[in-house]
């Protein structure tokens, strides 16, 4: 393994447009394409693309009725395709649909692919972690379920366990799904409590299907959790199912919509717990799969403030050069986030916060009428005996 990283970027997925007003605003992938480059990162890595994902690739996950249904709406985005979760407002369709939709799965195919293969150990395709969309459906802004499709491509590849860890605000619902019977694949989704976000799912009960118990994991924290309790959750799950499982590969998912700014969701983690769970990852990886670790973006709604940075962080962690919070954004930056979104850039690479880690559930005691130990214990509860753990 030649140890070197690798950032997939092609600046068409950008065109991953649903168009004015919609949450999801290609400006925050190109804005942090202009702030890695602007910290020289694109220097430090590889930066290269892959070609769209065709359709069998697609085929890992998804059915083709629905490939041949996104096809439709590229061809006339006036059409609305209901049964398959096209033309609704989540998902309205969109010219040219199908072609950024397998642009961006590629990316993470090809991520997933060097990282196999040995040519990388980290693989990042920030524009990619699009984890709802369903084999047969799109949901919740998202038309081709990339990080599926990479965890499939490395099983069809010979990897025999794979671990996916999705820290996005929302439930990794449709990667979970998708290998819901495959015991060569443990899914851990940490996010909002079903009760009060989308998509309604991932309960601490949900723990895989026969023959596959324990292979789903889900961590669902109390609305208004912060950098404490999520920096908490974290490292009283995930460390030690890691260490269980065995993994020979980690992909990551790091939706930044858990942050306190976000219009969409109501944790309140900030930037620089975003950035610790970041580099908790790339250490697992090390510990665990041999460095292999493949790194997606995902949700993240503060388009401006708080996308570019975290995932420029991200990226820079991959590439063994990570920058000091402290750091300013630089001002060639500033001026782009001003030309592109008419909007004030943050001055630096930090929300001022010092989140404390604790590496021990058992070290740091808990309180069990506490909402976010009480959540902690649920999914401990539930899993950690099926992988011969102490719940």
């Amino acid at each position: 393994m030649s140890g070197r990283a690798q950032l997939m970027w092609d600046e068409q997925v950008t065109g991953y447009d649903f168009g004015p007003g919609h949450p999801m605003d290609p400006v925050r992938l190109s804005l942090t394409m202009r702030l890695v480059e602007a910290f020289g990162l694109d220097q430090a890595l590889k930066v290269t693309s892959a070609p769209a994902a065709g359709d069998s690739t697609l085929g890992l996950v998804h059915r083709a009725d629905y490939v041949a249904a996104v096809r439709r709406v590229s061809a006339d985005p006036h059409s609305v395709e209901l049964d398959y979760g096209l033309g609704t407002e989540d998902n309205p369709a969109f010219a040219g649909m199908h072609r950024a939709s397998a642009l961006i799965a590629g990316q993470s195919v090809g991520a997933a692919e060097a990282v196999w293969s040995g040519d990388v150990a980290h693989a990042v395709n920030f524009a990619g972690g699009l984890h709802h969309a369903m084999p047969g459906s799109a949901a919740g802004f998202c038309v081709y379920n990339d990080a599926a499709l990479a965890v499939a491509r490395l099983l069809e590849l010979g990897a025999e366990r794979v671990v996916y860890v999705d820290v996005d605000v929302h439930h990794g619902d449709g990667v979970q799904a998708v290998f819901w019977d495959d015991p060569r694949v443990l899914t851990i989704s940490l996010h909002e409590h079903p009760r009060t976000l989308f998509p309604q799912t991932g309960w601490p009960e949900e723990t895989g299907g026969a023959g596959a118990e324990g292979g789903a994991v889900n961590i669902a924290l109390p609305a208004g959790t912060g950098d404490a309790g999520w920096l908490r959750a974290f490292h009283a799950v995930v460390p030690e199912l890691i260490a269980a499982f065995r993994p020979q590969v980690v992909v990551s998912q790091h939706g930044a919509d858990t942050h306190f700014e976000d219009p969409l969701a109501h944790l309140a983690v900030s930037l620089d717990a975003q950035r610790a769970v970041a580099e908790a990852c790339h250490e697992l990886a090390h510990e665990h799969a041999e460095g292999r670790w493949v790194a997606l973006g995902g949700g993240g709604y503060a388009v401006t403030d708080v996308v570019p940075r975290s995932w420029t962080h991200l990226v820079a962690i991959a590439a063994g050069k990570p920058i000091d919070p402290a750091t300013e954004t630089p001002e060639s930056w500033r001026h782009e986030v001003y030309r592109a979104a008419r909007a004030v850039a943050p001055a630096r690479m930090t929300d001022g916060r010092h989140p404390v880690v604790w590496r021990s559930f058992e070290e740091a005691g808990y309180d069990p009428a506490d909402r976010l130990d009480q959540a902690v214990l649920a999914t401990r509860r539930a899993v950690f005996p099926l992988h011969g753990l102490l719940a």
